[in-house]
């Protein structure tokens, strides 16, 4: 389990988050706004509002509206889903 530890959303629709191994980053989410359920940034919700869900231990900014984690660490590792695995078990 890759589990965020630490958020903050920053301009532009991008967030640095922390896991729990150290793994941290920047993050450009601007080329999910307006689309989707990501059209409630700006319209109900505030790209600021993010929050940990402390459930699903997503990045969320509802219920309704969340990132897995998993995603997000692989995206600031720079590696595929498949490296990640072949990483784990060795």
């Amino acid at each position: 389990m890759h589990k965020l530890i630490e958020i903050k959303p920053i301009p532009d629709y991008q967030i640095w988050i922390r896991f729990e191994d150290g793994s941290e980053g920047i993050v450009d989410l601007s080329h999910l706004k307006g689309k989707g359920v990501f059209a409630a940034w700006g319209k109900t919700i505030a790209f600021e509002q993010a929050y940990i869900d402390s459930e699903s231990g997503a990045l969320a900014w509802s219920k309704n509206l969340d990132i897995d984690p998993l995603n997000l660490y692989l995206k600031i590792n720079k590696i595929s889903f498949y490296e990640l695995t072949l990483k784990e078990v060795h």
